[in-house]
């Protein structure tokens, strides 16, 4: 960009300090990317940018909302950058003037301007959540939108939604942006600049909707389907165990064990498809059931899903196999007491006990600790550790399964079809 002042690392956001930067996304164009008059620049690209250059005396800037029609920031300046603090989707108008002269009046508008949603890398269900509301946010404003994300994920998306890019982190070129938003749970958030709404009041998922401004109701996102494969001569139910923390998994000793074997009885085939065989951290590890039939690895998504698709139902945790069983239409039995099921999709067959600690996950009095395994925040070396799921038992798994339309609740004979080649 040509002609900017030297001065523009200086930015204030009310409070004349700098903003925090999101290091986990493609970080925005240092300057803004779009020209205004006498030199002024502008943009939108995480939080509202206005650049002025030293001119004929002070600048006065207002940015406004104009939903709630109040004045966010209002301030003078000779020269530098102001940021609005808010970063998430607010439709501002930003109002500039010199020596009582209005220079410039912009009102934020998306139609036909390039915009910029990014995802974390590294996690499966939140992507699958949050997509739907950036796809609705294109289909509002008919901006010309880039979602960038882990490469890997970009086949769930990319056939189904032609009128959208998408880019993986590396090859995201953020110097044309008019605006960017980051999707993503922003625990210390107390200030809400990056959230209008603290994530564990509103759900995982609905999250997305509010940072994004648009209607938060929940919609499974449509996913790419390639070429069906072979249909398993017998049903067949997939399962999940592994999850990236202690308290997400179901922590009764027995309970697996009897889901496997009842699944069994019944006739069903139990594919497990955890991308690890052994999962954990320390002195705790978690293995593959014994007696499934072990389909665990780095599969492609679109594989997963087309596997899923497939099922009878799903058995599996608060994890993203769960939200991709979802994302397909397969009947989900999610087994979870550290989230409050508002955290997740709406599924009649939820699993949580009431009875016991729960829902620590969406207590904003305490914040998850990612380093910490073995997390636990209310009952933590205790004998009430991980209550929430060691307290779900089988029998009430049992109970919850037998409730999806179409399972088979009485005795069959075992499957003769065993083997992984008939899901290839």
């Amino acid at each position: 960009m040509d002609n900017l002042p030297s001065f523009l690392p200086n930015a204030t956001d009310g409070r004349t300090r700098p903003a925090p930067a999101v290091s986990a996304y493609p970080a925005p164009a240092p300057l803004p990317t779009q020209s205004g008059p006498c030199g002024i620049r502008f943009d939108f690209n995480d939080g509202c940018r206005v650049a002025l250059p030293r001119g004929d005396g002070p600048w006065h800037v207002v940015l406004r909302d104009r939903l709630t029609g109040n004045i966010l920031f209002d301030t003078e300046l000779d020269e530098g950058l102001v940021v609005s603090a808010k970063r998430y989707a607010v439709p501002f108008r930003i109002e500039i003037s010199q020596s009582g002269r209005d220079v410039f009046t912009h009102d934020q508008n998306c139609a036909d301007r390039a915009v910029h949603i990014a995802f974390p890398v590294g996690t499966l269900g939140d992507i699958l959540g949050w997509f739907p509301y950036a796809a609705r946010y294109q289909e509002i404003h008919r901006c010309r939108l880039t979602c960038s994300m882990a490469a890997n994920l970009i086949p769930l998306f990319a056939a189904t939604h032609p009128e959208i890019t998408f880019l993986d982190h590396d090859a995201v070129d953020t110097g044309n942006f008019y605006a960017t938003y980051y999707l993503g749970l922003f625990f210390n958030d107390d200030e809400r600049r990056r959230q209008p709404c603290d994530f564990r009041l509103v759900g995982l998922h609905r999250t997305a909707g509010y940072i994004l401004g648009v209607d938060p109701t929940e919609t499974p996102p449509r996913i790419a389907r390639p070429a069906p494969a072979p249909k398993a001569s017998s049903p067949y139910v997939c399962i999940a165990v592994q999850s990236t923390a202690q308290a997400k998994m179901w922590n009764n000793p027995e309970g697996w064990h009897k889901i496997v074997a009842f699944l069994k009885d019944r006739g069903y085939r139990v594919v497990c498809i955890d991308q690890k065989r052994v999962g954990g951290s320390g002195m705790v590890w978690t293995h593959i059931p014994h007696g499934v039939e072990d389909m665990t690895g780095d599969h492609p998504v679109l594989e997963r899903a087309e596997l899923l698709r497939g099922a009878a139902l799903f058995v599996g945790l608060s994890s993203g196999l769960s939200w991709l069983a979802w994302a397909v239409g397969t009947p989900v039995v999610m087994i979870s007491g550290f989230t409050h099921p508002l955290n997740e999709f709406a599924t009649p067959y939820r699993v949580i006990n009431y009875h016991a600690c729960n829902s620590c996950w969406n207590d904003p009095r305490v914040a998850f600790d990612h380093k910490d395994f073995l997390w636990c925040p209310h009952h933590a070396g205790t004998p009430r550790q991980f209550e929430c799921t060691r307290l779900i038992t089988a029998e009430h798994v049992i109970g919850v399964i037998s409730t999806v339309p179409g399972f088979a609740t009485e005795k069959s004979p075992p499957p003769t079809d065993n083997t992984r080649g008939s899901f290839a």
